[in-house]
């Protein structure tokens, strides 16, 4: 072509990127490498003979609905039973909130779909999800990142932030306009850093939307693989104990602008969204995930996904559903907990043992998940150490790549549940024998 071809694409795609975990992924293919950089679960939990039979049973007695088209929002079956199981969660739904996804990175990019305009905020945690950077950057975005600290996103930070905003937002759809879309949190073993949310923060966050009138995404793709501690509330099970309290569907007060005037509410119901996957407690492989929101935000995004993939695959919809109802799943959480408690104690000792004693260096200790947090000290560049970490055979993602706003140069995100305890232990011994030398040509 004699024109440059970058000019040919939309606004959108030349804002695309591909992501660096999924790029980082290429170059430890090499069997020597031992790998910290995918959020890959363990094949040790995938059920493949308990799906095999599975698979066998709803061909021999339903193949002409799992074979065929399904309805945009799921198989109702499968609904029927997810309505179950996240009311067993603390948050009840009805089948009319809640629609079946091909996995959560589907779920995030119909949230930016149907809420982000170009140039709008959305919050952020600092640092964030790099999935959910992709694909709300898509769509133009602008992002605000919050600080974390020990117990979750600084909420006084958001509040303070959101005060300055709002002085100057306007009124009516100027105020919807100006002010954030959404904040957008994973209050459960957040990706990457580890942390949970603490149960004073999740109160704080939910009063902080209803001051603002803000929609939350709650991103629940951990919540299950809890290790040690106290099993803490979803953000959304907070709020419908408020509707409870306050009575079903009750509005929230709209905020005043500040010649006093109220605007009204974004969303007459909830305004907590929850993004849940069968990813990380059943098998990425199958490509599921479903969401929860107040009826009239599930037909925005019925209506986004049909225009996307029409529906979701009726058939490994129906495994999940099978898996569900033979009682199985709750099962194989336990097991998987089991696993990765193991995992995760092996890297924490073994960080401990390894990693040399200097200021400015220490990790997270999460209570579930897949991911430990690292922080060098300042003037120590994880992307400048990676080809150095690779030619020693270990590989994990740079920290920056969770930054939106730039930043994390000195930070570093490791994954526990995908290799064994030996080549963690292992891969630990590599890693932190690359930080010393880097300590010792800093001296």
């Amino acid at each position: 072509m004699h024109m440059d071809a970058k000019h040919r694409y939309s606004i959108s795609a030349r804002r695309m990127s591909r992501s660096i975990i999924r790029e980082l992924l290429k170059l430890t293919n090499k069997p020597e490498i031992i790998s910290f950089a995918g959020g890959l679960p363990s094949p040790q939990t995938f059920p493949s003979q308990e799906l095999k039979q599975i698979c066998i049973s709803i061909f021999e007695d339903s193949p002409q609905v799992t074979l065929q088209y399904s309805a945009t929002e799921g198989l109702s079956s499968l609904r029927d039973m997810l309505v179950d199981f996240t009311g067993r969660c603390g948050l009840p739904v009805s089948r009319e909130e809640l629609i079946v996804t091909t996995a959560s990175q589907q779920s995030l990019d119909l949230v930016g779909k149907i809420f982000i305009d170009w140039g709008d905020l959305v919050v952020v945690e600092e640092p964030s999800y790099l999935g959910a950077v992709s694909a709300f950057k898509a769509y133009g975005v602008r992002f605000m990142p919050i600080p974390m600290d020990e117990q979750g996103i600084e909420t006084e930070v958001l509040h303070s932030r959101l005060r300055e905003l709002k002085r100057s937002a306007g009124s009516g759809v100027e105020y919807y306009q100006n002010m954030p879309k959404f904040i957008y949190t994973i209050p459960d073993f957040q990706n990457p850093s580890g942390i949970t949310m603490s149960l004073e923060r999740r109160e704080q966050l939910l009063n902080i939307a209803d001051e603002f009138d803000l929609i939350i995404v709650e991103d629940v793709p951990y919540k299950w693989l809890r290790y040690r501690g106290e099993e803490l509330p979803l953000i959304g099970a907070l709020e419908a104990g408020r509707r409870g309290a306050s009575g079903a569907g009750a509005s929230p007060a709209a905020p005043a602008n500040p010649d006093g005037a109220a605007v009204q509410p974004v969303l007459p119901g909830r305004r907590v969204i929850n993004l849940f996957t069968f990813s990380k407690i059943l098998s990425p492989g199958i490509r599921l995930g479903w969401i929860c929101a107040d009826a009239a935000v599930i037909d925005k995004l019925v209506q986004a996904k049909q225009a996307a993939d029409l529906c979701t695959s009726a058939l490994t919809q129906a495994f999940a559903e099978q898996y569900m109802r033979r009682g199985l799943l709750e099962g194989r959480i336990q097991a998987n907990i089991e696993l990765y408690r193991g995992k995760l104690r092996c890297m924490l000792e073994s960080l401990e043992e390894f990693m040399p004693r200097m200021a400015g260096l220490s990790w997270t200790a999460p209570e579930g998940g897949m991911f430990i947090w690292i922080t060098l000290p300042e003037g120590m560049d994880t992307e400048e150490m990676f080809k150095e970490a690779i030619e020693r055979n270990v590989a994990y993602v740079v920290g920056s790549a969770f930054h939106p706003a730039g930043g994390g140069h000195n930070t570093m995100r490791l994954n526990f549940s995908y290799c064994s305890e030996e080549e963690i232990r292992e891969g630990i011994r590599r890693l932190a024998g690359l930080v010393r030398a880097r300590q010792r040509g800093a001296a």
